[in-house]
């Protein structure tokens, strides 16, 4: 009954438009007040524990390696080289918008910096190539979330953490094959529109020019190849390899000469605000992952679905449908910390990978970044875009079917996940 409670009144301040930070405290008050605690001084304590973890430290290097390389005007060079081998495909941009991201999401690892600073490039050119503005920024606000899924992973990391039995770099690699098969179904969508509203396309680059531009783009192409390069390896381990990030990002800017004290400031700046919005909300959701759990609400959800769900399928059907559902209401970082520890147990149970299913969790939740009518992604889209964001809700709907198209892919067929990490002996 206590959980039904708590249940309903998150929903409730969520929806009402309590930002999720406030909701989770009130909830985790809530319940420990209901335990008869009387000192609050336990919420705090616990805040400060679950973003005590040297893992965290990737979260703010990464997402710094990502800024200077943005703020630094190294990511044009990335654009060029997309549409050197995809801008002559009809609908050349959109498909160079998506290849783009797709390779941008092994420098940022998060959705928001690739709408941002990609984001802003890709629009640009779309809208001076002819397209319309509102398939532009469609286009780029679907082709982020392939940052959250594409190694190095700001929310993988969380999962691996929360997981407690499983690794960063096994993640990363599992996040490989779902994050190209996501990038491909949003491809083949841009190939549809193309040929129905009659979508330019760009010349055709030799292999001469093919070569300079990639030459020209290497520091950015580099950035990833070093990353899982050195952690497969074993060169260094997944935090230090975002150390080695920005210490790569800074030397290709200074050799560059496109770094100035100022673009430092506001990439430090940036990383810090970043870093911030996404502590605040681990430190909340743990205090509340502490409330859940002497409440025994986990063990009480193991034991009612083990009687009403009986098979493995019937199993991903339900966690599929219930993230999708959390997904339309809650960022990724808060829904992840609150669903790990509840569903983690009931997977293994009925035999479900801790990696699969870790991927199948960051999967659903990023879909729900750009799922109407709460999808993060959207607003930060709409804003960056300059259009309606009712146009966007509108607009986007077919990426989110094509994105299930991958989901059930991911979620059913098992190898498309295990099979890297597998490979190289993390599973």
């Amino acid at each position: 009954m206590t959980a039904l409670i708590l249940l309903i009144v998150f929903i409730g301040t969520v929806v009402i438009g309590l930002p999720v930070f406030f909701s989770m405290g009130f909830i985790s008050m809530y319940g420990l007040e209901s335990l008869g605690f009387t000192n609050f001084m336990v919420i705090a304590q616990k805040m400060f524990s679950g973003i005590d973890n040297f893992t965290y430290l990737c979260i703010p290097l990464f997402v710094l390696s990502g800024e200077i390389m943005s703020r630094c005007g190294i990511l044009k060079n990335l654009e060029e080289f997309c549409t050197s081998l995809v801008g002559h495909i009809r609908g050349g941009l959109a498909q160079v918008n998506v290849l783009g991201s797709m390779l941008f999401a092994g420098i940022s690892g998060s959705a928001t910096a690739d709408m941002t600073s990609l984001g802003k490039i890709e629009i640009e050119m779309m809208e001076e190539a002819g397209y319309n503005r509102l398939y532009a920024t469609t286009v780029t606000a679907a082709s982020a979330i392939l940052s959250p899924i594409i190694p190095p992973s700001n929310i993988m990391i969380i999962y691996a953490v929360c997981a407690g039995n499983v690794s960063v770099t096994a993640m990363f690699l599992a996040g490989i094959l779902p994050g190209i098969l996501l990038g491909i179904v949003q491809m083949a969508l841009c190939y549809v529109y193309a040929i129905k509203f009659n979508h330019p396309r760009d010349r055709k680059f030799t292999w001469r020019e093919r070569l300079r531009v990639f030459y020209e783009s290497a520091p950015a192409l580099g950035l990833p190849v070093i990353i899982l390069g050195g952690i497969l390896l074993g060169i260094f381990t997944a935090t230090e390899a975002s150390a080695i990030a920005v210490a790569y990002a800074l030397i290709v800017a200074l050799v560059k000469k496109t770094i100035t004290w100022k673009s430092f400031f506001e990439s430090c700046v940036g990383a810090a605000k970043s870093t911030a919005n996404v502590l605040a909300i681990i430190g909340i959701a743990s205090a509340m992952a502490y409330t859940i759990t002497v409440l025994r609400i986990p063990q009480e959800l193991v034991d009612f679905f083990s009687t009403v769900i009986t098979t493995q399928t019937g199993f991903l059907l339900f966690c599929n449908v219930l993230l999708l559902i959390m997904g339309l209401f809650m960022d990724q970082a808060p829904a992840l910390l609150v669903i790990t520890p509840v569903l983690l147990p009931l997977a293994m149970e009925f035999g479900v990978n801790p990696v699969h299913f870790g991927i199948i969790v960051c999967l659903n939740l990023t879909i729900g970044l750009i799922t109407p009518p709460v999808g993060m992604q959207l607003f930060v889209g709409a804003n960056v875009g300059r259009v309606k964001l009712s146009a966007l809700y509108k607009s986007i709907i077919p990426f989110c079917l094509v994105s299930l198209i991958a989901l059930v892919v991911v979620t059913f067929f098992p190898p498309v996940v295990t099979f890297l990490p597998s490979l190289l002996g993390y599973i």
